[in-house]
């Protein structure tokens, strides 16, 4: 993502863009150390995921995950399109949006995922639950 910004007209949809890029410049390790900070403000104290293999993630466990993966994933690059936002409101929305991860070696995954957000009182967007599936390639 670091090569390629697109912008979106929704503010949920470009945090889904801007996110990507954060975590992509974390766990390749471009980003510095003190970025971590900044990446985990980006999810909500409440935050819940279904990952790929149908297990459930708290944000514990997303702080775990980020905190120990800075540079654990080298030549990392994450391109995210089909963006659409579903629904938006003055407290927050649901955004769908395909994934594709390819790793420094050349492996590729990719997922659909659907997102739901909370926008805090001082405007502040919060990622509060996300749920991915595999594409699985045919």
């Amino acid at each position: 993502m670091s090569n390629h910004r697109p912008q979106c007209s929704s503010a949920l949809a470009q945090e889904v863009i801007d996110a990507h890029i954060a975590i992509e410049q974390w766990l390749s390790g471009r980003a510095e150390p003190t970025a971590l900070e900044s990446l985990l403000a980006r999810f909500s104290p409440a935050f819940s995921m279904i990952a790929l293999p149908g297990t459930r993630v708290n944000r514990a466990a997303l702080d775990t995950l980020f905190g120990q993966g800075h540079g654990k994933r080298p030549g990392l690059q994450i391109v995210v399109d089909e963006v659409d936002t579903l629904a938006e409101s003055p407290t927050g929305g649901v955004v769908v949006y395909r994934e594709t991860q390819t790793d420094g070696e050349g492996h590729t995954s990719v997922r659909r995922s659907t997102a739901v957000f909370e926008r805090e009182t001082d405007g502040h967007i919060v990622w509060r639950h996300l749920h991915e599936t595999p594409v699985i390639a045919n």
